[in-house]
This record gives structure tokens, C-alpha cells and sequence, in this order.
């Protein structure tokens, strides 16, 4: 991308992240932005914004919404947490329902959660969540694996399954009006993970040990997970028609190192699974996004078999994710999301590093098109503020 593109007619956001995906150069780098909580409410701060108060009854948090309008970035996510609706029956004793204290939340939608009177936390898939503090904030864990006892798929089956019916969609389509009325940024459609979600249901030891020993546990957890993401997707994309953009899952299967499995594992036991979320996307002529941190490089060239479009979040210091490689073996048949170090340099570099590497991603990454300009994972707690502010400049866009 060079200095000419200032010259070129300026897109809308959608314009200028789907020329992106077409390995076009849009007239400057395309930009989405994740965070912890932490950052988020320090923003407010920063900027100066009006704190709007939120009902239950609200899908995404106005004031988040306006720093994504501050920085200018030209990427939303609608989650399918947002419509949960589950049964009664599903609360335990004294739960109630919280909407927008989770913080897994990256972005400023909504997400169901039910907390009990002492603390415990529970969401939609039935995973016991913890609240524990580090030096600059606070991460949701797991306290215990509500599958780790079955010993058959008898088992399971009593486990008490989400149904596509405990999510009420219905409301999409006024989302959508509120969030984008002009029909000017890009859309897309988070689904959730198969792999993931499994094992944290069952524990990860016992997951894994499943898939090597006997895999019908694992699978048996996967394909109910997989069911219900293929359901409530199709009822999304049947209510968004044309405005929906794109359909985003995620499914971490690396370590910094490797794969957490061996590939011939996750061919025969998780591809078939992500194909099916994949092709049903493909179906309804959407773009496909892909979230896998670390050394993800031996899929690769699977994933883009399969119908992935778009890759998240390309973690540079990972084995074999070198951005140089990674554009020159597969961009102009992928493109790339995230890239700004989320370990070490948004946190401990300086303002003048965190600017070196934008230029650095955007030369490399956004060359011919083909990416999206994101930090490597949400952007966490321990970051000084001026160097998020650094990474949005403007300026830097434009390469």
C-alpha cells in the first residue's frame, strides 16, 4: 500500500474492509478493535464520554460504541450471546441474571451470564466461572468441569444441553438498524467454538485423554455443540439477509509451539466439525472469519481448503506465524486480522514501538490488500493507555 492510496476516493468502513478482502488496496488499512474491560472503561475516562446508563433490555453499550466511532474503526461484531433466553429451569437457586459485568467481553455488546449470591458464575453452555484478580485487573477462570465425571455418553446425555430455542434472534434486525442504519461499517456474526467449549466442559486433561484412548465423549460434546452453532446461524443469516457480512468462529488448537493436537487428530475429529459451520456460511455467499492463537501454520493451508477467508489474530512471535512468511506463502489466498503484540510490545513498548510495528503490519500484511489491522488478542490491562492511542493514530492507516 502506498502514499497514493491518500488520494483515492474515501470508502465506508464496509467498502474499504471488503476491498480489503479481495486483496484490493482500499484507500487506507482497515482497522477493528478488541479489549478487556480494564481498557475499555479507561477510555471513557480518557475521552471524556457521557456514561450512558444500560438496561437489561439494551444490546450493546453506547458509550463503548462511541470510542469505536473516536477511533474510527471500520469492523462490528453482533454474538450470539447477546440473545440468550434461556428457560427458568436452567437458573440455579438464587442466580440472576447480569448482563454487562462478564469480562470476556471484548466488544460492546452484551453477555449473558448467571451469577450466584457468593459469586460463582455460570453462561449459557453451563461452564462454572470464577472471578480472579491479577495486578491490573481481573479474568473470569474456571472453577470446575461439569462434564468431568461422565464415563459414557449415557452420561452426558443428562448433562442439561442448550437448545437453538434458549436464544431469541428475533430482535436482530432492529440491532442491526440501531447499531448501523446507513449500512456503512462491516458486520459479522460470532458464533462460538467447538473444540474449545468441549473441553472446557469436560476439563482438558480428561478431553484430551478422551481423544487419544476413546473418543466418543469428546465427540459426542463436539457435535451437540456443533448442532446448535450450525441452527442459530442459519436462523441469523435467514434474519440478516444481505447486511450481515460475515460469520466469525473461533477455536484456539495451538500452543506459542504447536498444535495442541496432532494435525492427523484434528482432521479426523475437529475439521469435519468446523466444515459444517464453514459450508453453511458458504451457502448463504458469506466471508468466514477463523480464531486461532499461536502456531496455527500447519492448518493453513486447510483452513483456506475449507473456505476460511479471513484469519485472526496472526500472534508474529508464535513458531512459524511470521508475518513476511505467512503473506508471501498464503496472501493472496487468505487474509489476516490482528498482528500488533499484545505480550510485549503494546504493553511494554514504547508509543515509537507500538507506531513501528503499525507501519511494519500494514507494509507487510497489507500489501495487495489482505488485512485487517487488529491487536494479536484483546488488548489487555496491563497496557498504557497511550499506547492504544498510539496504535489508532490515524495517520498510520495510510501506508
Amino acid at each position: 500500500m502506498t502514499s497514493s492510496t491518500q488520494n483515492q476516493a474515501i470508502l465506508s468502513p464496509r467498502e474499504r474492509v471488503n476491498a480489503a478482502l479481495k486483496h484490493l488496496e482500499p484507500d487506507r488499512i482497515p482497522v477493528d478493535f478488541l479489549a478487556t474491560p480494564e481498557i475499555w472503561q479507561r477510555l471513557e475516562e480518557n475521552l471524556d464520554l457521557d456514561r450512558h446508563p444500560l438496561a437489561n433490555s439494551d444490546f450493546f453499550d453506547p458509550t463503548w460504541e462511541a470510542i469505536l466511532g473516536h477511533f474510527q474503526v471500520d469492523c462490528r461484531v453482533i454474538s450470539y450471546d447477546q440473545f440468550c433466553d434461556p428457560p427458568d429451569s436452567v437458573l440455579h437457586r438464587g442466580a440472576e441474571i447480569d448482563w454487562w459485568n462478564a469480562l470476556s467481553r471484548s466488544t460492546p455488546n452484551r453477555m449473558w451470564r448467571q451469577q450466584l449470591p457468593g459469586g460463582d458464575i455460570y453462561d449459557i453452555w453451563g461452564h462454572h466461572i470464577r472471578i480472579v484478580e491479577n495486578p491490573t485487573g481481573a479474568y473470569e477462570e474456571f472453577a470446575s468441569w461439569p462434564l468431568s465425571a461422565a464415563s459414557s455418553v449415557a452420561d452426558l446425555r443428562a448433562h442439561s444441553w442448550p437448545e437453538p430455542d434458549w436464544w431469541a434472534f428475533t430482535a436482530l434486525p432492529d440491532l442491526i438498524d440501531q447499531l448501523d442504519e446507513h449500512e456503512q461499517v462491516h458486520l459479522r456474526f460470532r458464533v462460538g467454538s467447538v473444540f474449545e467449549i468441549a473441553w472446557q466442559l469436560r476439563g482438558m486433561q480428561e478431553f484430551l485423554m478422551d481423544l487419544a484412548i476413546d473418543p466418543a465423549i469428546p465427540l459426542y460434546i463436539m457435535d451437540r455443540l456443533t448442532d446448535i452453532y450450525v441452527e442459530n446461524t442459519k436462523r441469523v443469516l435467514d434474519l440478516a439477509g444481505e447486511r450481515l457480512d460475515m460469520v466469525y468462529f473461533y477455536d484456539d488448537v495451538a500452543t506459542q509451539k504447536s498444535l495442541m493436537i496432532s494435525k492427523d487428530m484434528w482432521t479426523r475429529y475437529v475439521r469435519p466439525r468446523h466444515a459444517k459451520i464453514i459450508e453453511l456460511a458458504k451457502g448463504y455467499g458469506k466471508q468466514v472469519m477463523y480464531h486461532c492463537d499461536g502456531s496455527i501454520f500447519p492448518l493453513i493451508p486447510d483452513l483456506i481448503d475449507m473456505g476460511v477467508d479471513l484469519l485472526n489474530p496472526i500472534q508474529a512471535e508464535a513458531r512459524d506465524m511470521d508475518p513476511q512468511r505467512l503473506k508471501a506463502e498464503f496472501g493472496d489466498r487468505l487474509s489476516f486480522h490482528g498482528g500488533i503484540d499484545i505480550i510485549k510490545t503494546l504493553p511494554r513498548g514504547s508509543v515509537e514501538d507500538v507506531k513501528a510495528e503499525v507501519r511494519e503490519r500494514g507494509r507487510v500484511l497489507g500489501e495487495n490488500g489482505g488485512y485487517i489491522l487488529a491487536s494479536s488478542h484483546h488488548i489487555q490491562s496491563d497496557t498504557p493507555l497511550e499506547n492504544v492511542m498510539a496504535m489508532y493514530q490515524l495517520d498510520l492507516r495510510y501506508q
